[in-house]
């Protein structure tokens, strides 16, 4: 599949709502594809599952990372949870003319909403580890994937009860070769 256009397509779209309601501080199509878009692919391709069948992304705001892997993995239920107004009117917007199928947006903060399980569930930036834990952890499957991206020299913290640690990847991103790390454990089959 040809990733190219609908990924521009969506850089567009966020440069076009920045400057109108301060979705991100990246003004232009090439800085969004630059700053945003190659680091939620890269994030991906670090992702201990290929394609998995569904994600939730917690704190989306722009709809990053959860929308440009929704348009990499076109088979896998990505749920975008934002709890300000703006940032969800536009992940919907996106979604209707990017024409996503397998995207949904939610309205709300994660820790409140009714959770629904995913195979992966990640929050980039939405909390500290320990608490961003506890709110991923409603809504990801026994045995699912809690990710959390940081940067490369985060410091380290131990999981809490219920989560098993697998590992903390490290990649680059394209273009910019950002260091960036990428915390994985799983959410214990029995709790």
């Amino acid at each position: 599949m040809d990733l190219a256009a609908p990924l521009a397509a969506l850089s567009r779209l966020v440069a076009d709502w920045a400057g109108r309601m301060n979705l991100t501080a990246h003004r232009t199509a090439p800085a969004v594809a630059r700053r945003l878009v190659f680091e939620a692919l890269a994030l991906a391709k670090a992702l201990p599952v290929s394609e998995p069948v569904s994600l939730a992304d917690l704190g989306s705001g722009a709809g990053f990372p959860g929308l440009p892997i929704a348009l990499l993995w076109p088979s896998c239920r990505v749920t975008l949870v934002e709890a300000r107004e703006r940032r969800h009117h536009f992940q919907r917007a996106a979604i209707r003319n990017l024409g996503l199928r397998n995207a949904t947006a939610l309205r709300g903060r994660a820790e409140q909403l009714e959770a629904s399980p995913h195979e992966v569930v990640i929050a980039q930036a939405m909390a500290a580890p320990a608490r961003a834990i506890a709110w991923m952890l409603p809504w990801a499957e026994a045995g699912g994937w809690l990710s959390l991206p940081r940067s490369a020299d985060a410091p380290a913290f131990e999981p809490p009860p219920g989560v098993e640690l697998a590992s903390v990847r490290t990649y680059r991103v394209p273009l910019s070769g950002t260091r960036r790390s990428l915390w994985l454990a799983r959410r214990a089959l029995q709790s």
